[in-house]
């Protein structure tokens, strides 16, 4: 009998989840150490959750684990038994497979295609009427249900997620390892699913180690959770005894206020919803291929209210916000901001105090090799005090602009707390505050904000969520687009879905019905 099948026979194996345990595993990269002595213990049949703010470590284990990164120290144990995964290879004969969080496929072939793509061993010549056959009797066999003949490129992201975990299962995976599995899937897409493997580790036929920063999912889909931070073993448990308070403490050290969901309901939206500070109506905009990605859409932004734009990537949301922001003219459509017509010029953007907080904004709001005190004097560095002298020349006043940025980096919490540091040094927490820091140092009147922490840890996800609480409390009119529904849900007055270029769906964030979202986010409300 094969050693890796210890007391079990193959046929054991080949429908039991795996038990995988790490004991002590140690990660070095140079002198930064990324692991340190970390343990984790994962129950076969069973759907566990691997927690920690970014760069706690989340990623590296599981690379570990599938052979991409051996450590230096500790090991692996599998069914019991020790085992020694120096590269992808040992993984997959141990049958140890991972979905990563961007998609891999081939967008120009079919399932089928793509399936027997993973397999890796095709013959010169494929007889598709035997492979066609026998791929849809392994799909009777899972839960998930694609069209074999259906084109990757015309699938849904939900579709796309499910081919690449039936690649794995494909592969005959025991343990399916996932990385943010439901970044990209509408509510309704995320909870099919995640229900669905749930259901099969259920079955005992799976193990899955699941890397995840939503607690909702955690507390609604886990049996288990480990918890690094920086690098170590925080803690672990079963979900069910640990409070989200709990583990979001274990995540970063100290206790924390955690939002249980909604901010704001219909019965308590007590702010005083001002005038009209954005009106957009009948706006055109081509994407960069030329091709129409806004179509006639209608959206206003009042003073004091938070107006969210839930939606899939690629239905028009990053072309509205660079309509707005200057940075792609539109081709039809009229947009004001407090009644005059708008077309994003920056002496426009000065007098009405719009601002922004744009989507990666190391790319698109910041000079990267130039300093934080210079990257915060970008608003402002050719108006009294930050330019004049000799003659009126305007001269740039760099102590003025230092002293500012000092100024803004303690009230903001920026780290490094030096005014002279290049911004592309700085961690993408703290280029978020620094950005915000500029945008929120004047009086604001519209702020548009995208995607503001997309990969970004727990502390300074909270952080720049109250400051956008605060401009919108102090009457702030702010437009907010996420793919991140549960943000949208815990920040917004009114909610709005964007799909195919248009405002499909409209409600109070209070009143907002969210398997309705979902629908109208997969283009099915319509």
């Amino acid at each position: 009998m094969d050693p890796l099948t210890h007391s079990l026979t193959a046929a054991d194996l080949q429908h039991r989840g795996a038990a995988v345990e790490a004991f002590r595993v140690t990660k070095r990269f140079g002198a930064f150490t990324a692991l340190d002595a970390v343990s984790m213990k994962v129950e076969a049949g069973s759907f566990h959750c691997l927690l920690g703010e970014n760069g706690a470590g989340k990623s590296t284990l599981v690379k570990c684990l599938v052979g991409y990164h051996p450590p230096e120290e500790g090991g692996f144990m599998v069914d019991g038994r020790e085992q020694d995964i120096r590269s992808p290879r040992d993984a997959q004969r141990l049958r140890i497979g991972m979905v990563y969080q961007h998609f891999t496929l081939a967008p120009g072939m079919t399932v089928a295609e793509n399936l027997l793509l993973a397999r890796g061993d095709l013959p010169l010549r494929i007889d598709w009427r035997h492979e066609k056959a026998a791929l849809a009797a392994f799909l009777d066999s899972t839960p998930f249900r694609l069209d074999l003949n259906a084109l990757v490129a015309d699938l849904a992201a939900g579709e796309k997620q499910k081919l690449e975990i039936l690649k794995q299962l494909y592969l005959g995976q025991r343990l399916l390892i996932l990385d943010e599995p439901t970044s990209v899937l509408t509510p309704g897409e995320a909870d099919e699913v995640l229900g669905l493997l749930h259901g099969m580790t259920r079955d005992g036929r799976l193990t899955v180690l699941m890397i995840s920063h939503k607690f909702r999912e955690v507390s609604a889909y886990g049996d288990g959770v480990t918890i690094l931070r920086r690098g170590k073993l925080a803690g672990s448990g079963r979900v069910g005894d640990l409070s989200t308070a709990e583990m979001a403490e274990m995540m970063v050290g100290s206790s924390v206020a955690v939002s249980s969901g909604r901010r704001r309901c219909a019965a308590d939206q007590t702010q005083a919803i001002g005038e009209v500070r954005l009106d957009v109506e009948g706006l055109h905009a081509d994407n960069d291929r030329g091709t129409p990605s806004v179509r006639g859409l209608d959206l206003s932004v009042r003073a004091g209210e938070i107006v969210g734009v839930a939606g899939v990537a690629g239905n028009g949301q990053k072309e509205l916000v660079e309509v707005l922001l200057g940075q792609r003219k539109a081709s039809a459509g009229q947009v004001r901001v407090a009644g005059e017509d708008y077309q994003a010029s920056r002496a426009q953007m000065r007098r009405h105090g719009v601002f922004s907080l744009p989507e990666e904004p190391l790319r698109n709001a910041c000079v990267p090799a130039m300093s934080v005190a210079e990257n915060m004097g970008l608003r402002d560095f050719d108006i009294a005090p930050y330019a004049g002298g000799w003659l009126s020349l305007g001269f740039l006043r760099r102590g003025a602009l230092t002293r500012r940025a000092k100024t803004l980096i303690e009230a903001f919490g920026v780290r490094p707390d030096d005014p002279a540091a290049a911004i592309e040094n700085l961690s993408g927490g703290n280029v978020q505050r620094a950005v915000l820091a500029r945008e929120l140092s004047g009086p604001v009147q519209l702020l548009v904000v995208a995607n503001p922490v997309f990969g970004l840890d727990f502390a300074a996800t909270e952080a720049i969520h109250r400051r956008l609480d605060q401009a919108r409390n102090e009457g702030a009119a702010i437009l907010l687009v996420s793919e991140d529904l549960d943000e949208l849900l815990e920040l917004s007055d009114r909610i709005v879905v964007m799909s195919e270029g248009v405002i499909a769906y409209e409600a109070l964030a209070g009143q907002a019905d969210v398997a309705a979202i979902g629908r109208y986010m997969a283009g099915h409300g319509h």
